[in-house]
């Protein structure tokens, strides 16, 4: 124990000299061990991909729906300025909206349980490297906000990204109840809507790039070259389910069966 303290030591004093002073989050080892603890359980998924199937499917989109409306409440109430917002100005929000930001943190330790979730379900072939990019580097990256830029610009993205949640999770929670199923017409927009979601927030952040207020323009470019990834990674996703559904409507080779098809169209990415 001592020894992971001393390491966590030495880190922190090398992101203070590299970045400056913090306070929320000092405890680096903390976020990496989750991280690690992430990447486990996506091999052991693997692993276990021969052995019984575990149903998990729970309702537990009401933790979200709460965090989520809080945020998107205080980040309104906060009087933020839409274009650029800078990091000291607006005194009280901008500690009210810090809080917040600091339980949007942790909803993606949370978020973690998807991927649990995945593997007791063998749902191994959801185990993308999206999804593993996604989820582990969204909870890093936030350790970092939350220690230099917990608040200012960095409210937009979260207040969108709450939105997309409650939808995700609305779907997730229903669609445990076969009844429901006939109402879940609207799921084929999620993607759409996540990928909306990345270029507004793109344009919000160039915005302070090309009219500053004070925020730090390396947090703001980093932003906007992180964002393009998932932009990126996205729309392949997008794409590939949109080619696989008219593929097996239609069949990609005359006299060929939808399976066949699209095992020779796609091959084992598209699984």
């Amino acid at each position: 124990m001592e020894h992971l303290k001393a390491f966590d030591d030495e880190v922190n004093a090398f992101l203070d000299n590299m970045f400056g002073p913090r306070g929320l989050i000092r405890v680096l080892t903390l976020t990496m061990s989750a991280s690690g603890g992430f990447f486990t359980a996506c091999w052991i998924g693997r692993l276990l991909a021969l052995t019984p199937t575990v149903d998990t499917r729970v309702v537990w989109p009401s933790v979200f729906f709460t965090a989520d409306s809080v945020l998107i409440l205080s980040s309104w109430e906060g009087g933020y300025n839409l274009q650029c917002q800078d990091l000291t100005s607006a005194g009280e929000a901008d500690i009210r909206v810090a809080r917040v930001l600091w339980w949007y943190y942790f909803s993606k330790l949370i978020e973690f349980l998807d991927t649990i979730f995945f593997v007791l379900r063998k749902k191994t072939s959801q185990i993308t490297f999206l999804h593993v990019y996604h989820h582990a580097s969204m909870f890093n990256i936030w350790w970092c906000v939350l220690n230099w830029i917990p608040c200012g610009q960095s409210f937009f993205g979260p207040t969108l990204n709450s939105f997309i949640h409650i939808l995700m999770y609305s779907y997730y929670g229903l669609s445990v109840f076969p009844s429901m199923h006939k109402y879940l017409w609207w799921k084929k927009y999620l993607t759409q809507a996540q990928l909306v979601q990345f270029l507004l927030t793109i344009s919000h952040t160039m915005s302070a790039v090309v009219r500053p207020c004070g925020f730090p323009l390396g947090c703001l470019l980093f932003q906007s070259s992180y964002m393009m990834t998932l932009v990126i990674l996205f729309l392949n996703f997008y794409i590939q389910v949109r080619f696989l559904k008219i593929g097996r409507k239609r069949g990609l080779w005359k006299g060929s069966s939808p399976a066949h098809s699209k095992k020779r169209r796609f091959g084992k990415a598209s699984t």
